[in-house]
């Protein structure tokens, strides 16, 4: 495990800066957009923590910090008081005041809205002043701050005078290609699916700690072509390196590998609530995976140790919930997964009157999570054993997530890294059943609906006992494996690679910070 966090360095910069090149780096996936509140996905959220803030945000340790709060407490058991930090610009030059809290939380708030779910246990919104502003919520929620380190503020004027007051989600407004934040950079050029180009800002409220003048984004879906891009130096940085590549890159002396484990759970899901399926000669028939037996059985027939084994080369770590061990609430009685087991799986499809098994689609992303295709074929012939019959149809995740809202599969793909750290994160949106006026279950695609969880969901944001809040997860995740909502599989692993001379800090949700890389 190799993580880079040059102390050093920073210390070394902030006596004496460094003059720096344009900086450059890829990913797989490009930020579907721009607004902060349209689209709830990982590449979107990374790359806006680097031009817009929050109240609070992560350290390197994904520690709690102020950002543009300076500090907070509870309000007995009614909410959360924020006190805002003063002096703070948006990159236009306009003030930053309470008024840019309250419409931000109002525009995260709306149906168009992608972040609706993070605010679900708020009942009110209230200004006491121009720099202290007042979170009032239904019951006490005591990780209430945890949930919303990604929460950013929007520039009231610049997005109402744009007419962007409402996300764009499915669409395009002005700030789904520009952007006024608070934050280190701003955005100077934007072209989807090209390049995005950010620069520092120079009346940022924070000391930098950086050293770059320029930076420059672009997404390379091709792994063998991101890693030619490194190896010449045309990028400086890429994420995530090819599994196959972690060990020809590590004895390269021009280059360096950052290995660590991610937050984020890789898992499958399924129609839980549609009458048919949609895909294949079945089409039209009954949904099997109405039945949790079938869901069970999917459950035995995927090999989880084989996957991780063989197509992640051991970067990768099994797992039995739809969070890490590392999260908070995590249940160790739970801990294990099932078992792989043909015969329990072939039983399971018998008895749920399946025994000749029957065919079905899946759908799966091409570019969003390392190996994501190359894993889907490994289960479609996984599943091919217990004489499920699979359709896969692997896209571009730009195309991806309009077909799950859409509802166009019959089993699909998901990774989940929770913002805030904690195992109510994934109940809370991809378990709850969905109800936009709750601002619940956004994320649960297949429908997956239990009247307990729905019932635990309040106590366990309520409960301040950890032992008996423990204790609420502990059965909300016993019911979910029970009834096989999700087939969680591992916890992916976070391989980058940089140029020798870079120095930078590896996070455990995936999000690379600008503000925290040196080039020398």
């Amino acid at each position: 495990m190799r993580r880079i966090i040059s102390a050093t360095v920073v210390a070394l910069l902030a006596a004496q800066p460094v003059s720096a090149e344009t900086f450059r780096w890829a990913g797989k996936t490009d930020p579907q957009t721009m607004d902060p509140h349209a689209v709830n996905s990982a590449p979107v959220l990374g790359f806006l923590n680097n031009v817009y803030e929050g109240l609070m945000r992560r350290d390197q340790n994904m520690q709690i910090e102020g950002a543009l709060a300076t500090h907070w407490e509870p309000i007995g058991s009614e909410g959360w008081r924020f006190h805002l930090r003063e002096g703070v610009t948006f990159q236009n030059g306009s003030p930053f005041t309470a008024a840019d809290v309250l419409f931000s939380y109002k525009r995260a708030t709306l149906p168009q809205s992608d972040v609706a779910s993070w605010f679900a246990s708020v009942a009110d919104v209230k200004i006491i002043d121009d720099y202290t502003v007042e979170f009032h919520t239904v019951a006490p929620n005591p990780i209430f701050p945890d949930t919303i380190t990604n929460f950013m503020i929007m520039d009231q004027e610049w997005t109402e005078a744009n007419d962007a007051a409402v996300p764009a989600k499915d669409a395009e407004n002005y700030a789904t290609r520009h952007a006024n934040g608070t934050g280190a950079f701003k955005v100077v050029d934007r072209q989807p699916d090209l390049k995005t180009v950010v620069e520092p800002f120079a009346d940022w409220w924070d000391e930098a700690t950086h050293n770059i003048t320029r930076a420059e984004y672009t997404p390379i879906q091709n792994p063998a072509t991101a890693v030619a891009a490194l190896l010449s130096g045309e990028v400086d940085m890429i994420n995530p390196v090819p599994t196959q590549d972690v060990a020809r890159l590590s004895h390269n002396a021009d280059v360096k590998v950052l290995e660590d484990i991610e937050a984020r759970v890789i898992m499958f899901g399924f129609s839980n609530q549609a009458d048919t399926l949609k895909y294949t000669d079945d089409a039209g028939e009954p949904n099997p995976f109405k039945d949790p037996r079938v869901r069970m059985a999917v459950n035995h027939a995927i090999n989880v140790d084989a996957i991780v084994q063989t197509i992640m080369r051991g970067s990768a770590q099994p797992v039995s919930q739809l969070v890490s061990p590392a999260m908070r609430g995590y249940s160790e009685k739970l801990a294990d997964r099932p078992a792989y087991d043909l015969d329990k799986a072939r039983a399971l499809l018998a008895e749920a009157g399946y025994a000749d098994g029957f065919s079905f689609g899946l759908k799966c992303p091409n570019n969003r999570y390392i190996n994501d295709e190359a894993v889907c074929q490994a289960a479609v012939g996984m599943l091919a054993q217990i004489g499920l019959d699979v359709e896969l149809e692997a896209m571009p995740v730009s195309n991806y997530w309009g077909e799950l809202r859409a509802g166009n599969f019959d089993m699909y793909m998901l990774g989940w890294s929770p913002g805030s750290f904690d195992a109510e994160h994934p109940i809370r949106f991809l378990v709850t059943t969905p109800d936009p006026e709750k601002k619940l279950g956004s994320w649960n695609f297949g429908g997956f609906s239990n009247d307990k969880i729905d019932a635990l969901l309040p106590q366990i944001q309520s409960e301040i006992d950890d032992t008996k809040r423990q204790a609420l997860l502990d059965d909300s995740v016993k019911i979910l494996q029970d009834e096989a909502g999700y087939v969680p599989m591992y916890v992916q692993a976070l391989l980058w690679g940089a140029r020798e001379n870079v120095d930078l800090v590896q996070r455990a949700d995936n999000f690379f910070i600008l503000r925290w890389v040196t080039v020398n």
